[in-house]
């Protein structure tokens, strides 16, 4: 379906809603209630432009803290596909939150949005699959998942052109959920905390620890400065209160992977990626709003080349900052992110690598060599994959984060480095912000540091989702 088409459906939509010219108040604010006829959709071009938020160092943590310049407005909800359950729970999250944060306007993919619409006595927004990738890198202020990793996965996809990630506020509710921080039950604590993150809290230097170990050379003259003044909260139906620093967000930023594919002569092929998804519509290109196709794509988890549908092994030429590394001969290879360490990477035998090491991974998928043994290499590092003139097959498969694939060819060059945060005049750019749960040593638990708020839900995964060094006929006293 075309973006115009698309657009024109839902001009006809909008304009044969039937509206309610009742004037109600709700929570000190004015608005107008809905007849069941306004269940629609609109445009989310018609939506203000997304804000900036703020990630402040903290002193008893190496997370950050959200902050936000003034309330967020536009909220994409992503539940998991073909889970009736899940849609169920995604009405009833954005029923509450269109009830207690007024001026708060729910975004949608176009295929869950044609699924749900007609549940909400209220208008949601949308936009069609070919402009989703710039619409809502320009729209969106915050992401909230309802699955698992792979509709993390899904809702880091939708940026992968671009610089800049919206926070993502995850609900685990899919079947492994290593990435997911919250359950379900807890959505309207965990969305309040998420969204009054920046009330009344004391501007910090932003230049800490935890953002410059990420910079290159060139940022080393950057200077503190102050946050924009904070906005106003007090409209939040039920909650009013600024929660001050302690109850501030903690964000978690995952830096990604840059890959760029370029062909014999040496031109940026990115254009050619095609989605690998069969589940939801998505866009033929990853195009950026100036309708070009960006330079390079963003990775989470991993980067991956194999043999494919071909007999015989992969043989490959890997290059490091420009020096010649090895000749891999094996199923194929992976560079992954510490992110992306406990997917694809751990299943081929790499190490398990904690989110907050600014590395990336070289993986070999089941090598000829038992001595090619896995690397992790700085986060500054730039590898290039070539198919050597000894493979013997005429195209091996190339995909990003299970997302977007493309075959290469002899001469070809997968070009792949790590993701640097940046300070702009804007803010901080890079990384995937992910919203973590408060340690749970601050509720009292034996163990813990007093005062520590540092993140304890990787560690947590580790042991109940991983089974990390699980013993054989026993429980290792846990």
């Amino acid at each position: 379906m075309s973006s115009l088409s698309f657009r024109n459906r839902l001009n006809l939509a909008a304009a044969g809603r039937i509206l309610s010219k009742r004037q109600d108040v709700h929570g000190g604010v004015g608005f107008f209630s809905v007849s069941a006829t306004r269940r629609t959709i609109l445009d989310v071009s018609t939506l203000p432009d997304s804000l900036v938020p703020h990630y402040q160092q903290t002193k008893t943590s190496s997370l950050l803290s959200l902050h936000w310049p003034q309330p967020p407005r536009n909220v994409l909800l992503m539940p998991k596909l073909h889970a009736p359950h899940v849609i169920v729970s995604a009405v009833e999250f954005g029923k509450h939150i269109y009830s207690n944060y007024p001026g708060l306007h729910l975004v949608f993919e176009s295929h869950v949005a044609n699924e749900i619409h007609e549940q909400f006595p209220f208008p949601i927004y949308t936009t069609a699959p070919g402009n989703a990738p710039a619409q809502l890198a320009k729209k969106i202020d915050l992401v909230t998942t309802m699955g698992g990793d792979g509709t993390i996965l899904r809702a880091a996809s939708l940026f992968s052109a671009h610089n800049t990630v919206p926070p993502i506020l995850s609900f685990s509710m899919g079947t492994l959920g290593f990435l997911g921080e919250w359950k379900f039950e807890e959505y309207k604590r965990a969305f309040r905390e998420c969204y009054m993150s920046g009330c009344s809290v004391s501007t910090e230097d932003l230049v800490a620890p935890h953002t410059l170990s990420a910079l290159s050379a060139d940022d080393s003259d950057v200077q503190p400065s102050d946050l924009p003044p904070p906005g106003e909260w007090t409209s939040v139906q039920g909650n009013g209160k600024c929660m001050g620093l302690s109850r501030t967000s903690k964000i978690l930023l995952r830096n990604r992977l840059r890959v760029a594919i370029y062909d014999e002569d040496g031109r940026n092929i990115n254009d050619s990626l095609l989605p690998t998804s069969t589940e939801a519509p998505e866009p033929r290109h990853p195009l950026l709003e100036n309708g070009q196709t960006p330079s390079y794509l963003h990775a989470i988890n991993e980067i991956s080349i194999d043999r494919g549908p071909h007999p015989h092994l992969a043989i490959l030429d890997i290059y490091i900052n420009g020096h010649f590394l090895t000749e891999a001969v094996a199923d194929g290879i992976l560079i992954s992110t510490p992110t992306g360490s406990t997917a694809y990477s751990l299943s081929a035998g790499g190490s398990i690598v904690h989110p907050l090491v600014k590395s990336l991974l070289i993986t070999p998928i089941s090598p000829r060599s038992l001595s090619f043994r896995p690397l992790v290499l700085p986060l500054r590092s730039k590898v290039v994959l070539k198919l050597s003139k000894r493979n013997r097959g005429r195209e091996l498969p190339v995909s990003i984060d299970g997302k977007r694939r493309v075959s290469v060819k002899i001469g070809m060059e997968v070009r792949v480095e790590g993701e640097k945060l940046s300070r702009t005049a804007d803010g901080w750019r890079g990384g995937v912000p992910c919203v973590i749960r408060a340690s749970s040593s601050r509720g009292g638990r034996g163990g813990g540091i007093e005062g520590d708020e540092d993140d304890d839900s990787w560690v947590g995964g580790l042991n109940s989702l991983l089974k990390f060094n699980y013993p054989f006929g026993g429980d290792g006293g846990h």
